[in-house]
């Protein structure tokens, strides 16, 4: 995995090895001979990762680190501690100042690149929610949710898979000492059944359990959509270079060493917790102002703003691949004597009624949008004008074959005019192709109402089709 490194140490011959043993592996280096100089590199170059010395003169590591995690400007910025400090009140410290790692020379090139490639992984995926909560906030939706579980890493739920019962009591009694809500239990099994039903913070696995495969839980939770997202701590033997390496390829956040130190426990758990709450802050963040911009409020359908971009996207992807794109337009007969009749509730009630019935009846892979007022619009990639016309006989069967229950318990019959375009998709742009759903649309209405129209696009010609239905 290539990814810019930023190697910081005052000694030359230390930065000169580490620059090399990293460019073999076609890493891209940038190198600091101090404090002050890697904190400017850190914000003007933005690097993945940042190998960081602790023993140099005037600011030391310990310094480094901290302010660049305070800094919102680099706080996402990966820091890995490599040092001839081994004591554990160092990398106890280390780990406190926001490090994500602490490695003591000499250091394993095997455990160095996997730990380099895990924390690019995790960085990188964490980029891409923070550049779509910058696309969130351009969009003006809404003000980014207040963090309610807070973000100290504190009082979480963990799950803990242990299968020594003194050892997982010491444990959970130090995971106590922060709060943490703690479940434990024996058997990967059982950890999976848990998971079905509840949302941890994080999963706490360690790896020589007895007859049992603690990596392949790992990769289970790491390849199922409900825990795909979830923190990862493993507990592996010190010196036991190829479970801890497995496990950091298959997406672990982090280790530790038994015997394991109380104090660094806490440290480590602290930092993914609050990873993970803060990640799970931006996704729902995401989630919640796409949602509000891009879907109706009243069905729940994508509304004309997606629709728009969705479309310029598949007009562009159809085009690259020469494969079809249709479009198929409704809207509901004499709405608005539907409003006059019987109130805008039992308007409202129609749409929401439309929508859920050609939801019901389209692809998965299709787009169904509501573009204002009662006319609405399905995306069908793919498919060609006939496919298309055959798809919008169901929809506008599904519509009509049975009245809408209002929400006073009254029934309305509704009617449907329906129109289908085939996009030229080495011409059209969104308008043009919006233009082509539209004059199909009028062409059902000029037919008489309730039927399906269609409009082809031949050598750039529009050809008007017998309505059918």
């Amino acid at each position: 995995m290539s990814a810019r490194v930023l190697v910081v140490d005052d000694v030359p011959h230390n930065v000169k090895l580490l620059e090399v043993r990293l460019t073999r592996e076609y890493y891209d280096v940038i190198t600091a001979e101090n404090g002050p100089r890697a904190l400017e590199l850190a914000r003007d170059r933005d690097p993945d990762i940042i190998l960081l010395d602790v023993m140099m003169p005037g600011m030391d590591g310990f310094e480094v680190c901290r302010r660049i995690k305070e800094s919102p400007d680099t706080s996402h910025i990966r820091v890995i501690m490599v040092t001839s400090l081994s004591d554990r009140s160092d990398r106890l410290r280390g780990l406190e100042a926001g490090a994500d790692d602490f490695l003591t020379k000499p250091v394993n090139d095997v455990v160095l690149f996997a730990r380099i490639e895990s924390l690019v992984r995790l960085k990188r995926a964490m980029d891409e929610w923070r550049l779509r909560e910058t696309s969130r906030e351009s969009l003006d939706a809404i003000a980014a949710p207040g963090d309610a579980l807070g973000t100290d890493g504190r009082g979480a739920d963990i799950l803990l898979v242990e299968d020594n019962a003194p050892l997982a009591a010491n444990i959970e009694a130090a995971l106590g000492e922060d709060d943490h809500r703690v479940v434990v239990c024996a058997r990967c099994d059982e950890a999976l059944k848990l998971l079905e039903g509840r949302d941890f913070d994080l999963v706490v696995v360690t790896l020589l359990l007895d007859g049992q495969d603690g990596l392949r839980l790992c990769s289970q939770l790491r390849t199922t959509e409900s825990t795909r997202h979830m923190a990862i701590l493993t507990i592996v033997d010190e010196g036991d270079i190829d479970r801890l390496t497995k496990g950091l390829e298959l997406g672990v956040n982090d280790s530790i060493f038994t015997p394991v130190d109380r104090h660094e426990l806490l440290a480590r758990a602290r930092t993914l917790v609050h990873g993970k709450r803060y990640q799970d802050r931006l996704r729902a963040s995401y989630e919640r102002s796409i949602e509000m911009a891009l879907t109706d409020g009243l069905t729940g359908l994508y509304n004309r703003r997606y629709f728009e971009t969705h479309l310029q996207t598949l007009l562009d992807r159809s085009r690259a691949a020469g494969r079809p794109l249709s479009l198929i337009m409704l809207d509901i007969d004499k709405f608005k004597s539907i409003n006059d009749g019987h109130g805008h509730g039992a308007g409202d009630d129609v749409l929401r009624e439309t929508a859920r019935r050609l939801n019901a009846n389209v692809r998965t892979f299709d787009t169904v949008a509501r573009i204002g007022g009662d006319e609405f619009v399905i995306l069908m990639p793919g498919s060609a004008l006939d496919e298309a016309v055959a798809a919008a006989e169901r929809l506008h069967a599904g519509l009509i074959e049975a009245p809408v229950t209002l929400a006073k318990g009254e029934t309305l019959a509704i009617t449907a005019s329906v129109g289908v375009a085939e996009a030229d998709t080495i011409g059209d742009d969104v308008a043009a192709s919006l233009v082509r759903a539209d004059e199909a649309l009028y062409e059902a209405k000029r037919r008489g109402r309730n039927c399906v129209a269609t409009l082809a696009a031949v050598e750039g010609e529009v050809v008007l089709g017998a309505p059918v239905g």
